[in-house]
């Protein structure tokens, strides 16, 4: 099994991105499943049930979340009924919503599983014990699983990569909007990247206009940080192809495409 990963949405410019990019990415990569970080995708905060629609539409098969999952009041009108967005699953067990999904292409299911980091961001469930949990119940249904670990730490991503080295396919971060150059397979088979990067405005700080960031910094002053409506665009993702059989990571590789890296067929 092929899966393309699209990081952090941000904004219309990042969903733009997918648009226009995904069906040369399809055509290029030729995947079976193609997952994306939503999180950021309604200007940044949080998802609505029109957007979530749009990103299946443009062809996604599953949508991550992460920190800002429930930014946007409308998700608590739709997740309980969106078959394929993910949650983080180490949220309160009482949250609506799922934290892993199965998807079923040409006969061969793959598990996708959502998590969150807890060092610098809101403190929730250990990943770590939620991860072994989960995926000890999906290796019952196939040992094909992708899990997106929404996480600010470094470390915390590479420990959780080796945690669960040789039990899923792949593992990758999101969060921090800026993609690491990392992209490896782990000894025992899964494939790794400390961040995938994101997806939206190329020319701002982390997907938000620059002249509020840096304000924000020079002053230490509250600042409102707004996602741009216009500009260029980066699309930042990470493509796995999966050994069927044994849920092993065969090969994988970084997508990076914006003005400066344009896109090679």
């Amino acid at each position: 099994m092929k899966v393309i990963f699209i990081g952090d949405i941000v904004g219309s410019i990042g969903r733009d991105a997918v648009e226009k990019y995904l069906p040369r990415l399809k055509k290029k990569y030729q995947p079976d499943v193609v997952i994306a970080n939503g999180e950021n995708a309604a200007a940044g905060r949080g998802i609505t049930y029109n957007i979530y629609q749009q990103l299946l539409q443009a062809g996604v098969d599953v949508i991550t979340m992460g920190n800002h999952t429930w930014d946007n009041k409308d998700i608590f009108e739709f997740i309980d009924d969106a078959d394929y967005l993910v949650r983080p699953a180490n949220f309160s067990k009482d949250a609506p919503g799922k934290g892993v999904v199965q998807i079923e292409k040409g006969g061969v299911t793959l598990s996708v599983i959502n998590l969150h980091g807890r060092v610098f961001l809101p403190p929730h469930d250990d990943p770590f014990a939620v991860a072994d949990e989960l995926v000890e119940e999906a290796r019952k249904i196939s040992p094909l699983i992708f899990v997106d670990f929404h996480a600010e730490v470094t470390s915390e991503k590479i420990a959780l990569g080796w945690h669960l080295d040789g039990r899923v396919s792949a593992l990758v971060g999101t969060h921090t909007h800026v993609q690491t150059a990392d992209a490896r397979i782990y000894p025992e088979g899964t494939a790794y990247i400390t961040d995938v990067g994101m997806t939206g405005p190329y020319d701002e700080v982390l997907g938000m206009t620059k002249e509020s960031v840096i304000y924000k910094f020079q002053t230490n002053m509250p600042s409102r940080f707004e996602v741009p409506k216009k500009g260029r665009e980066v699309l930042s993702g990470f493509f796995v192809d999966i050994d069927n059989k044994t849920g092993k990571a065969k090969s994988c590789e970084r997508i990076y495409i914006n003005a400066d890296y344009p896109f090679e067929a």
